[in-house]
C-alpha cells in the first residue's frame, strides 16, 4: 500500500416539502430511543443516485446503502472492504480482485463479480480518476462469480485508490441490472449490499429519510475501524435523517434532546451548542472544506476567460470565510490556491492574483477591457444550506461591486442541484454561477479534483474547455515521483489562474455536534456503523 503522503501527492506504483415531523423523545436516553439515532444532515437528499452527482449528502446516503470494494483509512490508504484480497502480476498490468464470502444484496441476491464490473464501468464514466483508469484498461471482466480481472495496457498506480476513495463520486457496487442504467440517468431502486436498507415508504421529501439495519450484512472480520475502512458493525436498528427548515430549528433540536447529531452547525451557533454540557463539538476532518464559485463556461458572460480572470482581483477570501464560519481564524484559512493547503501539491505559484491589494475600480476596468457588455449573471444560491447561502451572499455583494448585472435566484439546495445540471442559457432556466465547497480530500491532486477538469461537455457542472489544463493533468499522472508531481502542480495552478475554471474562496473547518452519549463516531465523513449509545 502507498503511504499518506504518496496518496495526497500521487502514487508511483500499484499498492494499494411536507411539515417537519416532531421528534419522539424517549425517557432516560438523552432524547432518543437507544436503538434509534436521529441525525440532522447538511441538506435534503435531492438526488438519491450518488453516481450522477457530486453532492455530499448523496454520497453520505450512498454509504448507508451500498458497499465498496475498498475503503480508505485515516491515513488515506486503501484497504480491502468487499474484496478478500488481490493479486498484482505482470509488473502491474494484470490485477485480480477476489470477493469475500457472505456478500448479499438487500433483495437477497448474492453479490457477483459481474455486478462489480458493471458498477465500476458506470462509475468510471462519471469520475475524474475512473475516466483516466479506463483509458489504460485493456480488459475488465468477471472470470467467475468471485473474481474481477483487470488487464492494463500499462500499470495504473492508483487502481485501489480509485476503487476505494471517498471523493465523489464513490465507486459503490450495485446489482448489475441497476449498474447498467445510463450513467446520466438516476437508478430507480436503492438496492445495495451495505449495512443499512433504504426505507422508501417512510421518505418525506424535505423532512425525513429513514434507514434500517441490514440484518444480513456480514462485516469484515479484521482490520481497524478507520474512515470508510474496517468492519462495519451496526448498533442501531434505525437511522433517521431529519431535515430542518433552518439552522436555528436544528440547534434547538440538539439543545432539547430531540436530535443526536448535527452535521453542519453554522459558526454563529457553535458557541451556543458548546455551552450545553450534553453536547460535544469536534472537527472530524483535518482536510477541511474548500470553497469555490463555479462558472458556467458555456454561455456569456463567463464563456470569456478574460472576464473570469478579471474577477480574481475582486476576491477577498477572508470575507467569504468569516461569513461562513466566523472570526475565529483557527477555523479557516485564506491564501488558498488550487490544491488543499498543507498537502504536498499546495504551492504559491501565481498566488499574487489572490493576495495582492483588492481594487474594485481596477476590476471594473478589466471587465470592460475584457468585453463585458452588461450581460445578466444568474447567480443560483441555496437558501436552506447555511454555509452555501453565506458564500452566495458575500459573492452577490462582490459581483455587484464589480459592476456586474446580477440576478440573484434563491432556492432550496435540491433545486440548485437540479438546476446546475442544466446546460440551457441562463435566460432559459440555466445559470451563470453557483457557490459550493469540496472536502479537502477531494482537492488534493489533479486525479481526484472534479472542478479542475477541462474536457468540455463531459466535465463537471460548468463544463470548461481547457486543453492546456488537461495536458498538464495527464503529465501529472506520468510523473515519476513526488518532486516531479509538485513541479507540474505549480504549472497547473498557474494555468488554472489563466483558464479560471472556478474562483477559490478559502478553506474552513466544520465541527460536528453530537450528544455526549454517542461513542464510536468515525472521523472523516458522517457514517453510522460502529456508532453506539453509552
Amino acid at each position: 500500500m502507498i503511504n499518506r503522503r504518496q496518496w495526497l501527492g500521487g502514487a508511483a506504483g500499484i499498492a494499494g416539502a411536507a411539515a417537519l415531523p416532531r421528534f419522539a423523545i424517549a425517557q432516560g436516553t438523552g432524547g432518543s430511543s437507544s436503538r434509534v439515532l436521529k441525525f440532522i444532515p447538511q441538506a435534503d437528499l435531492a438526488v438519491a443516485d450518488p453516481i450522477i452527482t457530486t453532492a455530499y449528502v448523496s454520497r453520505n446516503h450512498g454509504y448507508m446503502i451500498w458497499d465498496t470494494l475498498y475503503g480508505f483509512d485515516q491515513d488515506y490508504r486503501p484497504q480491502p472492504q468487499m474484496v478478500e484480497g488481490h493479486r498484482v502480476e505482470e509488473d502491474g498490468r494484470r490485477v485480480t480482485l477476489v470477493l469475500r464470502d457472505g456478500l448479499k444484496f438487500h433483495d437477497g441476491e448474492p453479490v457477483r463479480a459481474l455486478d462489480c464490473v458493471a458498477s465500476i464501468r458506470r462509475w468510471a464514466t462519471r469520475d475524474a480518476l475512473g475516466q483516466v483508469m479506463m483509458t489504460v484498461v485493456d480488459e475488465l471482466s468477471a472470470p467467475d462469480d468471485k473474481t474481477i480481472l483487470f488487464r492494463f495496457k500499462q500499470p495504473f498506480p492508483l487502481l485501489f485508490e480509485a476503487l476505494g476513495k471517498p471523493a465523489t463520486p464513490v465507486c459503490f457496487i450495485m446489482p448489475e441490472r441497476l449498474a447498467k442504467t445510463d450513467p446520466a440517468v438516476a437508478v430507480k431502486e436503492m438496492i445495495g449490499s451495505g449495512p443499512f436498507r433504504w426505507k422508501a415508504d417512510e421518505r418525506v421529501p424535505g423532512a425525513r429519510l429513514v434507514y434500517e439495519r441490514n440484518a444480513d450484512y456480514v462485516p469484515r472480520a479484521d482490520g481497524p475501524v478507520s474512515w470508510t475502512a474496517g468492519p462495519k458493525r451496526v448498533h442501531f436498528d434505525r437511522i433517521e435523517w431529519n431535515v430542518m427548515p433552518d439552522a436555528a430549528t436544528a440547534a434547538n433540536a440538539m439543545q432539547n434532546g430531540e436530535a443526536d447529531w448535527y452535521e453542519q452547525p453554522p459558526g454563529d451557533l457553535q458557541d451556543l451548542l458548546r455551552r450545553n454540557r450534553n453536547l460535544t463539538l469536534e472537527i472530524q476532518d483535518p482536510t477541511g472544506l474548500v470553497a469555490m464559485a463555479r462558472f458556467n463556461h458555456l454561455h456569456p458572460p463567463f464563456n470569456n476567460p478574460a472576464i473570469r480572470r478579471a474577477l480574481l482581483g475582486a476576491i477577498n477570501q477572508s470575507d467569504f470565510m468569516t461569513a461562513v464560519i466566523g472570526t475565529d481564524k483557527s477555523l479557516w484559512r485564506d491564501r488558498v490556491g488550487i490544491f488543499t493547503p498543507e498537502t504536498p501539491l499546495a504551492n504559491e505559484a501565481g498566488m499574487e492574483v489572490l493576495t495582492s491589494p483588492r481594487d474594485y475600480d481596477k476590476v471594473k476596468r478589466d471587465l470592460q477591457a475584457a468585453g463585458y457588455k452588461g450581460e445578466k449573471v444568474v447567480l443560483i444560491a441555496a437558501s436552506d444550506f447555511a454555509n452555501l447561502n453565506a458564500l452566495a451572499q458575500v459573492g452577490h455583494d462582490m459581483l455587484r461591486k464589480c459592476g456586474l448585472n446580477v440576478e440573484f435566484v434563491s432556492a432550496d439546495w435540491g433545486t440548485v442541484v437540479q438546476r446546475r445540471a442544466s446546460k440551457e442559457a441562463p435566460e432559459k432556466g440555466g445559470w451563470s454561477m453557483f457557490f459550493t465547497f469540496f472536502a479537502g480530500v477531494d482537492m488534493v491532486n489533479p486525479g481526484v479534483q472534479q472542478a479542475l477538469r477541462g474536457h468540455g461537455q463531459a466535465a463537471w457542472f460548468g463544463w470548461p474547455t481547457a486543453p492546456k489544463l488537461e495536458e498538464l493533468r495527464n503529465a501529472w499522472f506520468s510523473a515519476p515521483d513526488l518532486a516531479a508531481q509538485q513541479e507540474i502542480a505549480k504549472q497547473i495552478q498557474l494555468q488554472a489562474f489563466q483558464d479560471v475554471p472556478y474562483l477559490p474562496l478559502g478553506q474552513y473547518f466544520q465541527a460536528w455536534a453530537y450528544r455526549r452519549g454517542l461513542t464510536g463516531i468515525v472521523k472523516g465523513l458522517p457514517i453510522f456503523w460502529n456508532v453506539q449509545r453509552s
